[in-house]
């Protein structure tokens, strides 16, 4: 079952909304989630399992923009729900289910198959949330701890190198960094030489430890290029005061600018896009799933990660079985996604991933 700690029960409506004015309300947010068009008095009057005339409709509309819950686009005669609307709407109006049988078992086959990496394994999760949410799937999973045998630097250009980590089991990590621009390629061949000399099937950690100090103690073993690609290669998987470091896999970014049309909309995508790539941004996303046991949703800037109007955020934590979190599972898409269809499935397949990780 879905943890349902971060909702209000189904049947509960906020204190200074009528039952009148929230069925109004329920209505214009999905006929939003649904079409993305402004929503008119007379649509309202035909869907609502009430009868109301649209006089009376236009009426409880025009308080209900009052309270700052619903706005008019332009000069438009229907309504949208603001951030603060959506927010109601999915604290206390939002009805939701759980995953059938069917669709658990199609979500395990997909990510527990046998013979694949790991990593290929968070691509194809990060990939289906897309799929099943029409928006942008994330996946913000832990880098290994366990132990090396091998590590190389390839130059991809003016100031960036690709570090190549091969573990002790086989498994391959990728991870682009930012080196000095302009640092010669026998420099990186010196580093990756250097680590390899003292990886000996140590973890990622052991070897931070063995580098800073030797490197502090000794700085002519290697010139002042190679140090940075060292450190900066090192620091890669070594979040800030020894806190989580982990690769941030997205898929499905076009699906969010298909769904907009304003050029700020589109401008703010591109900066959303920008800081997904950053390890800031993994560590604040981990922060987010942290503070609840269940399904964190974001709407709109709320999350403090992006500042983008118009963008929600669905994040749960994944944990292993020692309860402890692993990683977080989330979509990003616009303020119109199908929150009740994508809360249970981003809730299940927090939970597969936490077993896969743990």
């Amino acid at each position: 079952m879905i943890d349902r700690s971060f909702l209000p029960p189904r049947t509960h409506i906020p204190h200074d909304l009528d039952s009148r004015s929230a069925a109004v309300l329920r209505e214009i947010v999905e006929q939003f989630v649904e079409t993305g068009e402004p929503v008119g008095s007379r649509t309202i009057s035909r869907r609502l399992p009430i009868p109301l005339s649209p006089a009376t409709i236009r009426s409880v509309m025009a308080d209900l923009t009052d309270a700052g819950l619903l706005f008019a686009p332009h000069t438009s005669a229907g309504r949208l729900p603001t951030d603060r609307g959506l927010r109601l709407f999915v604290d206390g109006l939002l009805q939701f289910g759980d995953l059938s049988e069917d669709e658990r078992d199609q979500i395990g086959r997909a990510l527990e198959a046998r013979g694949r990496s790991l990593q290929d394994t968070l691509t194809d999760a990060s990939s289906m949330l897309s799929g099943l949410s029409a928006a942008a799937g994330l996946v913000l999973a832990p880098k290994s701890e366990g132990a090396v045998r091998h590590i190389e630097f390839v130059p991809l250009g003016p100031g960036r190198a690709l570090v190549i980590l091969v573990g002790a089991d086989g498994q391959v990590e990728n991870r682009v960094i930012e080196i000095p621009p302009g640092l010669p390629p026998s420099s990186l061949t010196q580093a990756a030489n250097y680590l390899n000399a003292r990886l000996s099937g140590r973890s990622l950690a052991e070897l931070r430890n063995i580098v800073g100090a030797e490197m502090a103690a000794n700085r002519s073993q290697l010139d002042e290029l190679s140090a940075s690609v060292v450190e900066a290669g090192l620091a890669t998987w070594a979040a800030p005061n020894g806190g989580f470091g982990g690769s941030l896999i997205v898929r499905g970014q076009g699906r969010l600018l298909a769904d907009v049309t304003q050029i700020e909309r589109i401008s703010a995508i591109q900066v959303l896009f920008d800081r997904l790539e950053t390890q800031d941004t993994m560590l604040r996303l981990l922060e987010l799933a942290e503070q609840s046991d269940g399904v964190r949703i974001f709407i709109g800037a709320e999350s403090g990660l992006f500042g983008a109007a118009g963008i929600s955020m669905v994040v749960a934590p994944a944990r292993n079985e020692a309860d402890k979190i692993v990683g977080a599972i989330g979509v990003i898409g616009p303020t119109r996604i199908n929150y009740g269809r994508i809360i249970p499935v981003v809730d299940y397949t927090a939970r597969v991933i936490g077993r896969l990780l743990g």
